[in-house]
């Protein structure tokens, strides 16, 4: 059993094509609720999350007049 109480994750302006990935490819969705945010002066940004629960998707439906 995996208890996570809070996330923070630190966000940097930068694109890399490679490395470890930050979470499994299997495993349970999680959904989060972001309690704080903010920025440095050099641009990376904070966030902390906690968990609420499951995730709830929204159900979608094709449009039949955008539908090629």
């Amino acid at each position: 059993m995996n208890l996570q109480h809070e996330l923070t994750l630190l966000i940097f302006p930068v694109v890399v094509g490679q490395g470890t990935r930050l979470f499994p490819d299997t495993g349970p969705d999680r959904a989060l609720e972001l309690v704080e945010s903010r920025a440095t002066p050099s641009g990376v940004t904070i966030h902390v999350y906690r968990p609420t629960g499951r995730p709830q998707y929204a159900t979608a439906t094709a449009d039949p007049k955008h539908v090629t």
